[in-house]
């Protein structure tokens, strides 16, 4: 192992948030609940201020589609940063690169 891959080793660790099951669980299903919320009414937005994309770029709203395209990056940033919670049980393959494969 390089001392790159050391490195890049140590901070994917550092990234993960362990927590109990019960948070977990709280964490992912209101963190994809705001996330679709925010892409999809980001994604009304954009319609309403373009009126389907119909209107001329003179005729847009800009302060209704830049808070569209703020909730859709809102809905990517909470779901990036959702990814990172696992429970004391979730491993990551990479880490138990060790252990048979069991695949014959």
């Amino acid at each position: 192992m390089t001392d790159e891959q050391s490195v890049d080793a140590g901070t994917d660790q550092d990234r993960d948030v362990v927590v109990p099951l019960r948070v977990y669980k709280t964490v992912t299903v209101f963190s994809t609940l705001f996330a679709v919320v925010g892409v999809v009414g980001g994604f009304v937005l954009v319609d309403r201020a373009t009126e389907r994309a119909t209107l001329p770029a003179s005729e847009i709203d800009p302060i209704v589609a830049l808070a569209g395209i703020g909730l859709i990056v809102f809905g990517a940033v909470v779901y990036a940063f959702s990814t990172r919670f696992r429970t004391e049980e979730m491993g990551k393959s990479k880490d138990d690169a060790a252990e048979d494969s069991g695949n014959g």
